[in-house]
């Protein structure tokens, strides 16, 4: 039965060699106190690969590759749709050039028809109105005429059918025109014919 004592202290028998126990048991966990049971246990983070980022920078530089080409693929595309289209464009007008060249003695001899009526001919407004259809036909097919009269001769669009001295005409000069240039889409279908101011000899084209 315990000892009677001062008021609020406790007292027990207890073995010396349980205390021994208990002070052992202490030191070997080293005076911590025992782990809760239920804890989340501890997380380890590891490093991440030695090579990751290697392969990353990689796979980096493989895709701007890749999409550098697919770029240059799209526009080699377009540059080919484009020049087919083109082409295509091209042989359409090639195809209606000597048809059309053809026709231009015809609408070359309405003209003369045309110089040599006499005022008040009946058959002039006949015969203009006929060369005008004409003309609007080829204009709506890119054909148009161009006049080479007061221009400078060019050999690129006019051809000489001869040299004519004419007195008050600038020497190279066309002074008259037998048939007129007729461009094709901007190219040339045939030239003009003329005839070109040559210089006047000495004593010529003065008067008295």
């Amino acid at each position: 039965m315990p000892g009677t004592g001062e008021k609020g202290s406790f007292a027990a028998d207890i073995p010396a060699s349980v205390l021994e126990e208990a002070l052992k048991s202490v030191d070997r966990h080293g005076g911590q106190a025992p782990e809760e049971p239920g804890g989340d246990p501890p997380v380890e983070v590891l490093p991440p690969p030695s090579g990751l980022a290697a392969d990353v920078e990689r796979l980096e530089r493989e895709l701007a590759a890749e999409h550098d080409r697919l770029l240059r693929t799209a526009a080699d595309l377009e540059n080919f749709r484009k020049r087919v289209a083109r082409e295509r464009e091209e042989a359409a007008r090639s195809a209606a050039g000597p048809v059309v060249k053809d026709l231009l003695p015809a609408v070359d001899n309405l003209e003369r028809a045309l110089a040599a009526a006499p005022p008040g001919d009946p058959l002039a407004a006949g015969v203009r109105m006929v060369l005008r259809q004409v003309e609007e036909a080829l204009l709506r097919h890119g054909v148009e005429p161009k006049d080479a009269l007061g221009e400078v001769f060019d050999p690129a669009l006019h051809e000489a059918l001869a040299t004519v001295p004419s007195p008050g005409a600038i020497p190279g000069t066309v002074v008259s025109q037998h048939g007129r240039a007729w461009m094709h889409h901007g190219r040339l279908l045939r030239p003009a014919m003329v005839a070109v101011a040559a210089p006047v000899p000495t004593g010529e084209g003065s008067g008295g």
